[in-house]
């Protein structure tokens, strides 16, 4: 009986071939856990490649000039967008076509427009088969994944242009060039002995007595014909000048204002993502405001086409107040007259989410110097004394959602102010100070902007069309 308890004792304690043992208990778990995560390895990257699909199809389905883009722009209302959804269907099936070991791939793809943008939404689940984990009864393994994509669709806007073409922009654009044409002005000699510096004296038969000029001209006004020639007549006159302190030309403000017009048409055109986003049009004023060139998506023209808004926009100095242009007016500046004007121009405003629907925007460019007085014929009434805008004559635009933005271009101090025209030199040289603070408060929140050199005023511009294109975002 001993003998047996004491072989039952050692054999208790033998450890001797336990880990084979151990080994062989242990071994198949250990093979299926090291399959599952050979499995899910696989998994993870066949779900990886179609999630890349549906990544790729979603933000293919709203990219520019895609069929779901261009669907959704063309949509008045908004909506599931159909072929935005089957573009991406196709183009998640062209990407997952090469996924090996994929089975019941199902895609839930859905384009909408919602406002002003277009969303893409790409679900999908599938089902890939595994090996290791088929032991287990684990035959197949499901994966699924989403993505969202969104763009911003185009904002028509309708840019109306209120260009002041008053006396006062017919001075130079600098200083420096106000000396210029003051040293070669025979204008009104009598009342400005030192040059004066307007060149947009009247250029009728009489306009500028003799008795009044430097030397003879014949009865006409000189200032302006010799800004286009720099005063060297045997130059060939110019129309247009972009560039101040040349030969060719004395640049005056409503130069330096045309030039950045045209500047302005160029970003437009190149900023525009479809065709015919931006209309502009080009209102001058003077006694009263007109369509100089009304609306118009044809903004590439060349400048030298007579046409072309691009043209009407280098020219714009040919509408500066000589007492011809009978639609324009003649003699002040008259806001009273020109805000009303153009209020009643535009006759709706849209949300930009269409080009039939658009979103207008009032960009006005001026120095700010109001006068109510009126010339023509020579005969002259209304008060010649300038004051400022009155900011009541610009809410009827804003109270309809009109944004109203505004470019001032500081007015220059006369140089050489004599008591002629009833002291008018000195009234406008002392309302100056105040021309800002009247501007802001027409200007809509935000869109007050001042340019003092040419460059800046091709800047500014720039700016004001920049602004206006994220504020239509942020307010659709």
């Amino acid at each position: 009986m001993t003998d047996w308890l004491g072989l039952i004792g050692r054999f208790r304690r033998d450890q001797r071939g336990s880990i084979a043992l151990l080994f062989g208990i242990t071994v198949v778990p250990l093979i299926i856990a090291i399959g599952c995560a050979v499995d899910y390895s696989r998994a993870a990257s066949v779900r990886s490649a179609l999630q890349s699909a549906a990544d790729a199809a979603g933000v293919a389905a709203v990219s520019a000039k895609s069929p779901g883009f261009l669907a959704a722009q063309a949509m008045m209302t908004d909506g599931t967008v159909s072929a935005g959804g089957d573009d991406a269907t196709k183009f998640f099936g062209g990407r997952t076509s090469t996924i090996a070991g994929v089975t019941n791939l199902t895609p839930t793809i859905t384009v909408i427009k919602d406002g002003k943008f277009v969303r893409a939404t790409v679900q999908f689940t599938a089902k890939v088969a595994t090996t290791f984990m088929a032991i287990a009864g684990w035959r197949t393994m499901t994966v699924s994944g989403s993505s969202s994509s969104e763009a911003s669709l185009p904002t028509f806007l309708d840019f109306y242009l209120m260009l002041d073409v008053s006396g006062s922009m017919g001075l130079p654009s600098t200083d420096a060039e106000q000396t210029r044409l003051a040293a070669i002005n025979p204008d009104n000699y009598k009342s400005y002995p030192n040059g004066c510096t307007f060149a947009c004296h009247f250029t009728g038969a009489n306009a500028c007595a003799d008795s009044d000029q430097k030397y003879s001209t014949g009865g006409k006004c000189m200032g302006f014909s010799l800004s286009r020639t720099a005063g060297k007549s045997f130059n060939t006159p110019v129309t247009a000048c972009s560039t101040p302190g040349t030969s060719a030309c004395i640049q005056l403000r409503a130069d330096a204002v045309g030039y950045a017009v045209q500047q302005l048409l160029i970003t437009a055109n190149t900023t525009a993502k479809v065709a015919n986003q931006f209309r502009i049009g080009l209102y001058p004023y003077i006694q009263n405001l007109y369509a100089y060139f009304g609306l118009t998506s044809a903004i590439s023209g060349s400048s030298s086409n007579t046409s072309t808004i691009n043209y009407a926009a280098a020219n714009l100095a040919s509408l500066l107040d000589t007492g011809q242009n009978a639609t324009l007016g003649s003699g002040g500046t008259h806001f009273e007259n020109a805000f009303p004007r153009m209020n009643t121009l535009i006759t709706s405003v849209g949300t930009g989410s269409t080009a039939t629907d658009t979103l207008p925007f009032v960009f006005l460019i001026t120095d700010g110097a109001q006068n109510n007085q009126i010339q023509w014929g020579g005969n002259w009434s209304g008060d010649n004394h300038a004051t400022v805008v009155d900011k009541n004559l610009c809410t009827a635009m804003k109270n309809r959602g009109i944004t109203i933005s505004v470019l001032y271009i500081p007015y220059q101090p006369i140089q050489n102010p004599t008591s002629f025209g009833n002291n008018e030199d000195y009234y406008v040289n002392a309302i100056i100070p105040s021309i800002p603070g009247a501007l802001t408060q027409c200007a809509s929140p935000g869109f007050f902007f001042t340019a003092n050199t040419p460059d800046d005023i091709t800047a500014a511009l720039n700016a004001m069309f920049k602004q206006a294109l994220i504020s239509a975002h942020i307010i659709n």
